[in-house]
């Protein structure tokens, strides 16, 4: 059953699911910051109310995202993406970006920092899903049709990784990629490809020491707990010791200055220890069925003809479902340590909005799939009734 408002349509369980993350999201922020608050600022309700801010501004943003017709996206789709990588060119500019642990991914804009990869990823998904919406015969029969749309991408991971930011580099590939591949895109060629990229991340982490550093502390934590190994030993000891039901909400000790950056990157780690596998378990199946929802508006955009909505709602699923399997992957010790954060959850005032701005973007989608099925439906009864009445 759907909503509809005017002429807008809603999913309810779109709606639901989206609700749930922000409030499981902003509860378990205000309990992993509000020691943070007291040492940074004096204040504990800082972070808790920046955050509520950042929530404030989403909505209000992704209620603009889906004001605006998919038609308006599609046509606005390679000067968006041209613009992303002007701004991860500007944040490289001394004096610009904001440098935070050694990066320079920031722009401060209005006293909110703004994670410029975030954005690329939100312009990269309307880019490549108008990419292959206009040449997908090209990208399905032609030699070397998959490599064609990759050379802006190319452009986009260096400029991420001067940053460095290879998270950010590594999702928008897989965006990339994988909205190529649901387009048809030759197997051999996916696979090939695929191949490349796999032997350009195993050089890049060879010869990058605090790459190889992640990677062999992830191998083996405990090698080195003080140190190299410091951040994943604390988020395991965190799972140790949420067991079934967590220690209780605002319990947890782990965050208490022992997990790094527990309230952006570590968020899963708190959960798990004050909410225990119920928690874990709780939020893994509201990303599951974030994904599922989005996957399924994709689907039905495609049955109404809608192939440009449809890319970008299997675009967005993938950047949701691959994004927050990476950070919960990082944060139960199966992946090495990326800069990830958890999609509507994490503290922060830049992934906050675009995260809510990819939301608005599948509720238009869903939305103008829903008036096109409502239309074709009423077109069919007006004909069976001047056919029989």
């Amino acid at each position: 059953m759907k909503t509809r408002i005017g002429r807008f349509y809603f999913d309810p369980v779109l709606l639901s699911v989206s609700i749930s993350l922000l409030l499981i999201g902003y509860v378990m922020v205000a309990s992993a910051s509000l020691h943070l608050g007291i040492k940074m600022t004096g204040n504990s309700l800082y972070y808790p109310v920046r955050q509520l801010m950042h929530i404030g501004l989403g909505l209000f943003f992704g209620g603009l995202v889906a004001a605006v017709p998919m038609k308006v996206w599609e046509r606005n789709g390679p000067p968006l993406f041209v613009a992303g990588l002007l701004l991860l060119i500007i944040v490289l500019i001394p004096g610009f970006g904001v440098k935070v642990n050694g990066s320079m991914r920031w722009l401060s804009i209005g006293g909110v920092r703004i994670q410029v990869s975030e954005v690329v990823k939100f312009f990269a998904v309307i880019y490549m899903a108008g990419y292959v919406t206009r040449y997908q015969e090209s990208i399905q029969n032609a030699p070397f049709g998959l490599f064609k749309p990759l050379g802006l991408f190319s452009v986009a991971s260096l400029l991420l990784l001067l940053e460095p930011d290879f998270g950010s580099a590594v999702v928008i590939i897989m965006i990339a990629m994988g909205i190529m591949f649901l387009a048809g895109a030759r197997l051999l060629q996916f696979i090939g490809l695929l191949s490349v990229l796999c032997v350009l991340a195993i050089l890049l982490v060879y010869f990058s020491p605090y790459r190889l550093i992640r990677v062999t502390s992830f191998m083996d934590p405990w090698a080195d707990p003080l140190n190299s190994g410091f951040q994943l030993v604390q988020a395991l000891i965190s799972f140790g010791r949420g067991e079934w039901l967590g220690v209780g909400l605002g319990s947890g000790v782990q965050k208490l200055f022992y997990l790094p950056e527990a309230h952006t990157d570590f968020l899963f780690s708190v959960i798990a220890e004050e909410l225990g596998l119920v928690g874990v378990v709780i939020v893994i199946s509201l990303f599951s069925l974030l994904v599922w929802r989005t996957f399924a508006i994709a689907v039905a955009a495609e049955q109404a003809g809608q192939r440009f909505s449809a890319f970008i709602a299997y675009g967005l699923g993938i950047w949701f479902g691959f994004q927050s399997f990476v950070n919960m992957g990082v944060n139960m010790g199966i992946l090495p340590t990326k800069g990830l954060t958890l999609p509507l959850m994490s503290y922060g005032g830049g992934s906050m909005m675009i995260m809510c701005c990819a939301i608005g973007l599948l509720f238009r989608v869903q939305s103008e799939v829903m008036e096109i099925n409502a239309d074709t439906a009423a077109a069919r009864r007006g004909g069976t009734r001047n056919r029989y009445g």
